[in-house]
């Protein structure tokens, strides 16, 4: 070995050669991995390749790209944690595996799926920082041979170049995106937002909007406080045929009743005590075009039935006068509360709500549309890294991970008062998980997990009824209640995850006393 280098002249020009290409295309992360995962087979020379990535609540893993006679069929196939690859993450170090499946950590659910057999192995982290974020695989080494540490020496260098490449090229796209919201939100003028959307479910709203944009009919946005029904109000607006007139918002829950009167229809001079000029109401401002009602639960009932007929016969008349006014005016509006039961209890009119129910748009919470969390929460980190004159440029892992798995109770309102309270205490360039000071208890590791079971036992055994009907009883409830919490308490959905019948999951609530904190 006297005088022979660690690697051959040819491979260092081709690991020389895969830094060029990557830092050369960010724009398309799919094309830069397999490109990686291709320079990698060619270097190592082996059958198979892939890249493996951990989602972004740390849970799972998922193929990102596949090579090999079966790497189109791999793909879809979901990868258990208990793994190989889910150890190599768990560790963060790389593995030689001479006899695949004789090794414990073995899961032989792709191998089962695809017919193809794995003989040997090398894996690798691919790490941002000090953060696992995914895994390179390489399979079958060719000609019978097996893989060595000079391999693995390859690889590493391979997956630290891949981990740069896939964070600047995530930081890039998500940074491309974040500009062109912004420029959006520019060309539609200043009174209006950048409208962000991911998620199937919303961007299958847009598309509902565009429909009702067509029309002059009115729209019932619902959701809860905090999800952005503001910003679907404005594009419905801005997608319609008035979009070159106001869009004019009005708060119901911000007035007094007899303020907000006059700031709907308006008055004239000497209509009340401080009524010194006659003054346009919202509806005469916004003619031609929309008037938000936002919050229209909290209008007052007195009102409800003026405004009713505003909806009906497109006229009112001015606080203090006679004198009838004729607008053309499209209504939406929106609220957090459920209408349908303050009708029952006689706090809101059921003619109003059938009029403006028209068309209605349920608005998912963030906490169901977790496509949406990533592009906002880059959208707000840089429009405060900008505001607050700090150059971010990205989240840590665990910053990641918190925004995935956090419930967010305020929705998109809360998100972005996270990140930018994150931006004026954190330190750049990375937003880290204590940046967000957010006021809960993040999905324990694993250690922490085998505490929780060592607590539960312990307070079984420490208790009166010490049988182990109770002590099964115990745990049933706290991990029942863990599932139902998950999936926002809806029993139909925990029922699928627990394997069992929707009415027995019911039966389970009363019977182990499960009660959802409010």
């Amino acid at each position: 070995m006297t005088g022979q280098l660690l690697f051959s002249a040819e491979k260092i020009k081709s690991l020389i050669e895969i830094n060029t290409k990557l830092n050369s295309n960010y724009a398309e992360p799919d094309k830069v991995l397999v490109y990686i995962l291709e320079s990698a087979m060619c270097l190592v020379e082996c059958e198979s390749s892939s890249i493996l990535l951990l989602n972004r609540e740390g849970s799972a893993l998922h193929f990102a790209v596949a090579l090999g006679p079966k790497g189109a069929e791999a793909k879809d196939v979901p990868v258990d944690t208990n793994s190989i690859a889910g150890w190599v993450i768990a560790n963060n170090q790389s593995v030689i595996v001479d006899d695949v499946p004789a090794d414990t950590r073995f899961n032989r659910g792709v191998q089962d799926k695809t017919n193809y057999i794995t003989k040997n192995m090398i894996a690798t982290p691919i790490r941002i920082g000090n953060d696992c974020i995914g895994v390179i695989e390489l399979i079958n080494k060719v000609d019978g041979k097996k893989f060595t540490e000079d391999d693995v020496s390859i690889l590493e260098l391979v997956g630290i170049q891949a981990g740069n490449a896939y964070r600047n090229s995530h930081f890039y796209i998500n940074t491309r995106e974040s500009i062109d919201a912004l420029q959006d939100s520019v060309s539609q003028g200043k009174d209006f937002h950048a409208f962000i959307a991911k998620s199937p479910i919303i961007l299958d709203t847009i598309k509902v909007i565009e429909e009702a944009s067509k029309v002059n009919s009115s729209v019932l946005i619902l959701g809860e406080s905090g999800v952005g029904k503001e910003l679907f109000a404005e594009q419905l607006h801005l997608k319609s045929p008035r979009r070159e007139k106001p869009f004019v918002r009005v708060s119901c829950a911000a007035l007094s009743p007899s303020i907000l009167e006059s700031e709907l229809f308006g008055h004239v001079k000497g209509a009340y005590t401080n009524a010194i000029n006659a003054q346009k109401g919202r509806f005469e401002v916004a003619d031609g075009g929309t008037l938000f009602l936002d919050e229209i639960g909290e209008m007052p009932l007195e009102l409800q039935a003026k405004l009713l007929r505003v909806i009906q016969e497109r006229k009112f008349e001015k606080v203090g006068s006679s004198e009838t006014v004729s607008v053309d005016v499209r209504i939406i509006a929106a609220t957090n509360r459920d209408l349908e039961s303050m009708i029952q209890a006689g706090k809101f009119r059921a003619d109003l709500y059938y009029r403006l129910n028209v068309l209605p748009l349920n608005i998912p919470p963030l906490r169901q549309r977790k496509d949406d969390i990533e592009p906002l929460a880059y959208f707000f980190l840089q429009k405060y890294s900008s505001e607050t004159k700090k150059p971010f440029v990205d989240f840590s892992t665990p910053a990641i991970k918190a925004l995935y798995s956090y419930p967010w109770p305020g929705n998109v309102r809360e998100l972005e008062n996270t990140i930018e309270r994150a931006c004026i205490l954190g330190n750049p360039p990375y937003i880290n998980l204590e940046d967000f000071r957010l006021n809960v208890s993040f999905p324990p590791v694993q250690g922490q997990e085998v505490d929780c079971m060592q607590n539960c036992v312990l307070e079984s055994l420490s208790a009166e009824d010490k049988s182990l009907k109770n002590a099964v009883n115990e745990f049933k409830k706290r991990y029942v209640k863990a599932i139902l919490e998950q999936n926002d308490w809806n029993q139909t959905k925990s029922a699928k995850v627990l394997g069992i019948q929707r009415t027995y999951v019911s039966k389970l609530l009363t019977e182990l006393e499960i009660k959802k904190q409010m």
